[in-house]
């Protein structure tokens, strides 16, 4: 299955009922993905803030990694800088039309992070997921890379009930 794919069907069997309820998912097709592959970074202008040891780029952003694409206005790069070596990204900040899509899905939202240290994709305001002609609507995604669990829910940023999860399932022709 695919990384929403769970979602759908785990959201589906829940019937949608809880308000605040998390709706939980096994697996994700994320599991598993390479958080040391490199990451990809592109966009209009970029500020370098070394001593503060940031990045921020700004102006239709683009951060690949692997079959992941996050793409937003502005995205803020906090890194490491070891003794020897090149800086290691530790987290991505992303703000305004945040856009989360891998080969079959799609996910936008209004902010994004991504944690490369704790391998945790999570996103947060208005999350609209689709797969096809299904689509799922909540208020905060988070995908745990690195056992494939992925939650949705309407709690608001602050932890507070919000909206309720609500979805639209395409149903196959039965003959």
């Amino acid at each position: 299955m695919t990384l929403f794919s769970r979602t759908f069907a785990a959201l589906l069997l829940a019937g949608l009922a809880a308000p605040t309820m998390a709706q939980g998912i096994s697996t994700s097709a994320l599991r598993g993905m390479d958080s040391k592959a490199p990451i990809d970074v592109d966009a209009d202008r970029i500020d370098v803030l070394d001593q503060q040891n940031q990045a921020i780029f700004t102006g239709n952003v683009r951060v690949r990694q692997g079959n992941l694409t996050l793409e937003a206005d502005r995205i803020k790069v906090a890194y490491s800088r070891p003794a020897k070596g090149d800086p290691v990204i530790q987290r991505l900040d992303a703000d305004g039309n945040v856009r989360l899509a891998t080969p079959t899905e799609r996910a936008t939202s209004r902010f994004g992070i991504y944690d490369v240290d704790k391998r945790v994709l999570t996103l947060i305001g208005n999350v609209v997921l689709t797969q096809g002609t299904t689509k799922v609507n909540g208020n905060r995604l988070t995908i745990d890379l690195a056992s494939g669990r992925s939650t949705l829910d309407g709690r608001t940023s602050s932890g507070q009930p919000g909206s309720r999860v609500s979805g639209r399932f395409a149903v196959p022709d039965r003959k």
